[in-house]
């Protein structure tokens, strides 16, 4: 529990001072935000806020783990040594994408098709490492199951469609968080919801894992849940602390370094916990947001060029309407929250009626 709580403290502190100096770095290169001129017009007082603040998350929750693990004296594992890759590899993508709209002068970074083929190649990665290094017990950080709040036992795969369906749920997921880093705070609130309820999953995983030798019949066959809820913590507080910096008006944006890392975070610790289809619940706002974006595309193209919304993704349809930011992300930051709480309902009332 200690690495748990210093890795919390770590990320925290390393976002909330460490974003200070970014701040000033990225201001006096003039690296700033590019607007989009067919977004809602109050944006464009943005324009010129420093960007590529993910950079901050990334370091700070690396260090986090590292410092935790050097303070305790523990091996880091190859789960979490998963996890973080797939953050980082993510995070790395999105600052390519960053530094072309800074260099180039512009709002569209990455061409479409760049971008989907580095978000696969690292996802490709990380699946099949992924089903890799097993433990004495034979259990891999990966399962080829589908899983709710533990394997689903009818539900095996080919291991073939296995990669594919965490690939697929690496790219839902990052997409997912690139689509609600649209206003000050909103991805960075509702990230730091679902990773805190992951720390108690992982926490919960741990002290009912089918590795110790009186388990239960309700125990949970996943590898290393302490070390993913060292993981779960650190981005948490990493969230949480540039949060101080991002909240509206922000001060500096997180940018696709930070969102797509945040979207990859969240795919490992799916894939990793072995709780897909729990995260949707868990990560709810981030759902809605994508879905309102497939809704409107698909609306679009079904009438013919009618929209279901003003705008897409769902934030800007409420900005439109006339709505405050700061009232949007606050609202969506209590979905956001009834969303991590409703998952964790779920998730104990599974283990509690079992009993």
């Amino acid at each position: 529990m200690r690495s748990i709580l210093l890795a919390g403290g770590i990320g925290l502190l390393g976002t909330l001072l460490g974003t200070r100096y970014a701040i000033r770095f990225l201001v006096s290169r003039g690296y700033g935000q590019f607007i989009r001129d067919d977004g809602p017009t109050s944006h464009h007082t943005k324009r010129g806020t420093p960007t590529m603040g993910g950079i901050v998350i990334i370091i700070s929750v690396l260090l986090a783990y590292t410092i935790a693990h050097l303070a305790t004296w523990t091996v880091p594992t190859a789960t979490s040594m998963l996890a973080l890759g797939l953050f980082t590899g993510l995070g790395l993508v999105g600052f390519a994408d960053d530094w072309i709209k800074i260099s180039k002068a512009r709002s569209l970074g990455l061409r479409a098709w760049a971008k989907f083929s580095l978000q696969a190649v690292m996802a490709v990665a990380f699946a099949v490492l992924s089903f890799q290094f097993p433990d004495a017990r034979g259990i891999t950080p990966a399962s080829q199951f589908v899983s709710f709040l533990r394997d689903l036992p009818w539900t095996q795969l080919p291991l073939w469609l296995a990669v594919l369906w965490i690939v697929f749920l690496v790219a839902a997921w990052s997409n997912a968080a690139n689509l609600t880093d649209g206003l000050d705070g909103l991805a960075t609130g509702a990230a730091a919801m679902a990773f805190a309820a992951y720390t108690f999953v992982n926490v919960w995983q741990y002290n009912q894992s089918c590795a110790w030798a009186d388990a239960g019949p309700l125990c949970y066959e996943v590898r290393n849940p302490h070390d993913l809820a060292v993981v779960s913590m650190a981005l948490a507080g990493a969230c949480f602390g540039f949060l101080w910096w991002n909240a509206s008006p922000a001060k500096i944006f997180m940018g696709d370094t930070g969102s797509l890392a945040i979207g990859g975070a969240l795919a490992a610790m799916a894939v990793l916990t072995r709780t897909e289809l729990l995260m949707p619940i868990i990560a709810g706002l981030f759902v809605i947001i994508a879905a309102s974006v497939v809704l409107q595309v698909g609306w679009f193209k079904l009438t013919k060029g009618k929209r279901l919304f003003k705008m897409a993704p769902l934030q800007h349809h409420f900005e439109l309407l006339g709505w405050a930011e700061v009232t949007i992300t606050i609202r969506f930051w209590i979905i956001a929250g009834l969303s991590a709480a409703a998952g964790i309902g779920i998730f104990y009332a599974e283990w509690v009626v079992g009993q």
